[in-house]
């Protein structure tokens, strides 16, 4: 079955300073998370994001297809129960 987005919803995480999500494979919930600094390469920037929350939530809602992009390919190459979203696997 293939990765599917169908909640749109994300949240903040303070602590770890970047944004999770939920992707469904099949019946399966399939937790992500992307760190700040991965939602700046993805969106083309040469200096770090401000960690804030409106900044990280805002750069994850511009690139969201980017993201899930990102995600799926890198579920169907590495099945886990949980995925963390780092700059390097935006290239």
């Amino acid at each position: 079955m293939t990765l599917s987005f169908p909640n749109p919803s994300r949240s903040f995480d303070e602590g770890r300073k970047g944004v999770r999500f939920i992707g469904h494979d099949g019946v399966f919930e399939v937790p992500f998370f992307i760190e700040a600094d991965a939602l700046a390469k993805a969106g083309g920037a040469t200096a770090r994001l401000d960690a804030s929350q409106a900044d990280c939530l805002s750069a994850f809602d511009r690139l969201r297809a980017t993201i899930h992009d990102v995600a799926r390919t890198i579920h169907t190459s590495r099945r886990r129960s949980s995925y963390t979203l780092n700059a390097s696997d935006f290239r």
